[in-house]
């Protein structure tokens, strides 16, 4: 429960959430410029019955593949950028977003201790980094509170019921 995640795999999660916002970014402009007819074979152009179509029918039908190709990427690029957004709170970057982050944490929790471990059910693991305790406490996957300081990226994590916060770091 103490062990702390190597940086390199949180590197290799991120890769292939930044390569498929790069192939989103760069999909528009190269499939924009290559028209239906030449995408498919003359067979597949045939039947799907396009070879029916005069030359303003076929290139009205190439504008609106090409708007709704972009829109469709944009809205795939805007959630993926959120998502990213979201699965990087409380690492060190300056996440735009002040709300706090709020989970169960799994298992047994016996107070504070600097260099614990918290793994929380949303997934995400923090270690205390502080010297804050809280003797004489024993609950069973208690609510927390996560919360980021108002100046800087510390991050405070506080157990439902209970005054003492304890600095956290982030490490999956």
């Amino acid at each position: 429960m103490s062990a702390i995640a190597p940086i390199a795999p949180r590197r290799l999660a991120i890769a292939p959430l930044l390569l498929a916002l790069a192939a989103c970014a760069f999909a528009p402009a190269a499939l924009a410029q290559q028209k239906i007819e030449q995408q498919m074979s003359a067979e597949q152009f045939k039947n799907a019955g396009l070879n029916k179509l005069n030359d303003q029918e076929l290139s009205n039908l190439n504008a609106w593949l090409n708007r709704t190709l972009d829109a469709e990427t944009t809205k795939a690029v805007d959630k993926a950028k959120g998502e990213s957004a979201q699965e990087r709170r409380g690492f060190f970057d300056k996440s735009p977003a002040k709300e706090p982050i709020v989970a169960r944490m799994n298992g047994h929790f016996d107070g504070f201790s600097r260099g614990q471990t918290f793994v929380l059910d949303n997934g995400q693991e923090w270690r205390q980094d502080d010297s804050a305790d809280l003797p004489g406490v024993s609950l069973e996957s208690p609510q927390v509170r996560i919360t980021p300081s108002i100046i800087g990226n510390a991050w405070y994590l506080s157990v439902q019921g209970y005054n003492t916060r304890a600095k956290v770091v982030r490490v999956k």
